[in-house]
This record gives C-alpha cells, sequence and structure tokens, in this order.
C-alpha cells in the first residue's frame, strides 16, 4: 500500500489529518502532506477513510 496526496488538489481541510494523523499532517504551507507514505497494515483502515473523506478527491491508495 502506498498513500498519495495530489497537491495541487488539496484545500488544506485536514480531514485528513483528523483522521490518519500517522500517515497525514498539514505542512507548513497549508497543504497535507503524506508522512508515511508505505504505512503498515494496521493504518490501512485509517488511511481508507482519509481517502474516502477527502472532499476533494486529493488522497489516494495504490497498492
Amino acid at each position: 500500500m502506498r498513500v498519495h496526496v495530489d497537491r495541487s488538489k488539496c484545500s488544506g481541510i485536514g480531514l485528513c489529518e483528523m483522521t490518519a494523523p500517522a500517515i497525514f499532517e498539514i505542512g507548513d504551507d497549508g497543504q497535507s502532506q503524506v508522512v508515511d507514505p508505505e504505512p503498515p497494515e494496521s493504518e490501512r483502515s485509517a488511511a481508507e477513510e482519509a481517502v474516502s473523506n477527502c472532499p476533494t478527491g486529493a488522497l489516494s491508495i495504490t497498492d
């Protein structure tokens, strides 16, 4: 599993960071960034929830 942020779509709302703080954080520029691009399996459900809840569709997961 690999987590991605399309920063051109990110509006910096921060739902991803609230949902999966071990994976995402809001950077100094106000946009989401990936802290752990290949999180452990135990974080998969949090990553999937963050992706599905992103209002701008900026987040994605690839296997």
